[in-house]
């Protein structure tokens, strides 16, 4: 076998605070935070003078986390806010209880609506959000 999991996703946001607070109220749990730098982190990503501070949130299941950093050094661009459909535009899905709960309580830390919240027969209500960032998150309540 080539792999054994999927260890997380990695998203570099802004306000490493409004992106903690964000992910915590979708749900996911802290599991730790630490300032990174040094060579092996130069190394590691190609850049020179890395000094970062990263948190880690984890699923309530335990078994998926995001990674969520912010730069100090050196500076950082920001991403375009692509349509959902432009390639290497990455988006994570969450299983929820109740896409409208969430979705209300996401929009007190800025979430956006991408479209709107769509039914597919009687499977599950579907829906994209935009957050911290342009993070962009689909939200999926399975109706069976």
């Amino acid at each position: 076998m080539a792999i054994r999991r999927m260890d997380h996703v990695g998203i570099v946001v802004e306000d490493l605070a409004a992106a903690v607070a964000f992910f915590v109220e979708l749900g996911l749990e802290l599991e730790g935070e630490a300032t990174v730098g040094g060579r092996w982190a130069d190394e590691l990503l190609g850049l020179d003078g890395v000094r970062a501070d990263i948190v880690v949130v984890r699923t309530p299941d335990g078994h998926s986390r995001v990674e969520l950093s912010t730069f100090h050094s050196p500076a950082t661009g920001t991403a375009p806010k692509a349509p959902v459909n432009t390639a290497g535009i990455p988006r994570l899905t969450f299983a929820v209880d109740d896409v409208e709960d969430v979705l209300g309580r996401l929009r007190a830390h800025g979430a956006e609506l991408v479209g709107t919240v769509a039914q597919y027969e009687d499977i599950c209500r579907y829906c994209y959000v935009r957050g911290p960032d342009g993070i962009l998150l689909g939200l999926v309540e399975e109706l069976r």
